[in-house]
């Protein structure tokens, strides 16, 4: 197979009252295994409805989506549980971290779900995070961490399952110039372990690191940097 994500003419509509919201329209797009592809455009275009759709967050109003062969719409509600978990690896703007868990923890909740047993959650989370820079970070919570320092915690538990694709919604967007550039660096070292990852950003430098950019625009699905 070609591809590990394809659409196929994707809409989103929210309805508003009397007022129906286009937020995706006739979107249809391919990303083949181990791409890194950056999705781009401004705040209000479609971005993250489109990386909720393919992360099975949500589910279109119309059009197909197949993920790795599979018509995600036919996919069961247990499946999809699975593929959030295991095949798919989330990293939001704003971390997403377990206050009242430490950085260990927050980074073992996946593997819990996963069913592994409590010494092998400790041992691959740890080893993750030390890989990461966190080594010494173990036991913090995340309110004792710097911005960087809880993207990367939030990096370590989405690639902690090993998951085929790396879904990552503005990761900088709340980062200094520094962290965001350290965090950059991380994504490509996990583009080079042939991992497939979609960024969205708003920013066009950033877009530049990945192989492919993908613009939306009101809704709308291009190939390539169509903001020159």
């Amino acid at each position: 197979m070609d591809y590990v994500i394809k659409t196929d003419g994707i809409q989103k509509v929210y309805n508003m009252g009397a007022v129906d919201v286009h937020a995706l329209r006739s979107a249809s797009i391919t990303i083949k295994p181990g791409e890194f592809v950056s999705i781009m455009g401004p705040s209000g275009s479609g971005k993250s409805t489109l990386m909720h759709i393919l992360g099975c967050l949500d589910s279109p109003t119309d059009g197909r989506y197949f993920l790795d062969g599979e018509e995600v719409s036919k996919l069961s509600k247990s499946k999809l549980a699975w593929i959030r978990n295991i095949k798919i690896g989330f990293v939001f703007q704003t971390f997403n971290l377990l206050p009242h868990l430490n950085v260990l923890k927050n980074v073992e909740l996946p593997l819990m779900y996963a069913g592994k047993k409590a010494s092998k959650r400790n041992e691959e989370a740890t080893k993750i995070l030390e890989r990461l820079g966190l080594g010494d970070r173990l036991h913090h919570k995340p309110s004792e961490l710097s911005g960087g320092q809880r993207q990367r915690v939030a990096i370590a538990r989405a690639v902690v399952n090993q998951p085929a694709i790396i879904l990552a919604d503005e990761p900088t967007g709340n980062l200094d110039s520094q962290s965001g550039g350290d965090i950059l660096s991380i994504f490509k070292e996990l583009h080079e372990e042939n991992n497939t990852i979609i960024m969205v950003t708003h920013d066009r430098n950033i877009a530049k690191i990945a192989d492919r950019i993908i613009t939306i625009k009101d809704g709308e699905v291009f190939d390539g940097d169509i903001t020159n």
